[in-house]
């Protein structure tokens, strides 16, 4: 199955990068702001940031919605849009040519900071009766799960780490494949598939949960937290973390609580990036956390102090210079 997803990005990113080319005149002077499909975090992420980019910043930002980061990374680093977003586990499979960017190395990529903390987890409709990973193993050869993400194969591995937590893989389900993070999440909603991975508030996320109201919403599934647990996770996704979270009936999925999914939701841009756009790029997110936090809640959950974590993959000379300035340690 992971065969068929590495394949399948290089056509998306071909066919977005011609739409990028093919901007209009005048586009040079606009800075490109990546983002995923509408609804998705990234696109969310993306809105929010380049808000702060044009009325905080001086910077004259356009988001550029596409497939999704197996689609825009490459992009970002060869130069044609300057900003996007990724969690840290896939920035540095794209840049080493690891994980699902096997083999298509994207070495000009470089991390600007976090945003937040990303959170997310596998889904089910609520009277489906499944609450953890152990009763998903118990019903597993009925389930039918999200598949592929042909445009965003990075969902694959969370899925896949979240499955490998229970002692799973994808071969004891039936497999739907789905093109991208978003249609993941609505096939839920459509009746398509039995389990898929939904953020935590995502807008698309919370129509999924009005659409399927009449079986009580969308339920997360909790996952094996025990150090075992969380080291069969890990071999997915090193960086990531399997976190607890109360019961919260104002966050869809939360109806109990749950032990989902936490990693490092980043910006990156690529080594080539002007360093003065990404200093006040990097301070303008910095010093704006509320009006961010004000068009997209997720921001809420990041702190200026962890905004430079270490990573395998080098930051921005531009990001560094604001960090040092504003006493921010690179690699907490």
């Amino acid at each position: 199955m992971f065969n068929r997803i590495r394949k399948s990005w290089a056509g998306v990113a071909a066919v977005a990068a011609m739409g990028l080319m093919s901007a209009p005149a005048g586009a040079a002077d606009v800075v490109g702001v990546a983002t995923g499909q509408q609804g998705s975090l990234g696109y969310n992420t993306g809105q929010a940031v380049a808000k702060v980019l044009n009325l905080k910043a001086g910077i004259t930002a356009r988001t550029q919605p596409l497939a999704g980061t197996a689609a825009y990374l490459p992009l970002i680093s060869r130069g044609e849009i300057e900003f996007g977003f990724a969690n840290a586990v896939e920035v540095e499979y794209a840049a080493t040519g690891t994980g699902n960017f096997e083999g298509k190395t994207n070495p000009n990529l470089r991390v600007v900071g976090t945003m937040f903390p990303l959170r997310t987890g596998l889904m089910v409709v609520k009277d489906s009766g499944i609450r953890t990973i152990q009763d998903v193993y118990a019903k597993r050869k009925d389930l039918r799960i999200a598949s592929e993400y042909k445009a965003s194969t990075i969902i694959a591995y969370y899925i896949a780490g979240a499955l490998a937590n229970g002692g799973m893989t994808y071969d004891d389900f039936k497999q739907v494949p789905v093109s991208n993070f978003v249609k993941g999440m609505t096939a839920l909603g459509d009746g398509l598939v039995d389990v898929t991975l939904i953020s935590l508030n995502s807008a698309a996320g919370k129509k999924v949960n009005a659409k399927l109201q009449s079986r009580g919403g969308i339920q997360y599934v909790s996952l094996d937290s025990s150090p075992e647990g969380q080291a069969k996770f890990k071999k997915f996704l090193p960086a990531a973390s399997i976190i607890p979270m109360k019961a919260n009936s104002a966050i869809p999925g939360l109806q109990d609580a749950a032990n989902i999914i936490e990693i490092p939701w980043m910006m990156v841009t690529h080594k080539d990036a002007p360093e003065e756009l990404v200093y006040k790029a990097t301070k303008a997110i910095a010093e704006n956390r509320k009006a961010l936090g004000d068009t997209f809640g997720a921001f809420k959950r990041g702190k200026n102090e962890a905004m430079a974590p270490t990573h395998a993959i080098d930051y921005h000379p531009g990001a560094v210079k604001y960090y040092r300035e504003a006493g921010i340690k690179i690699g907490m």
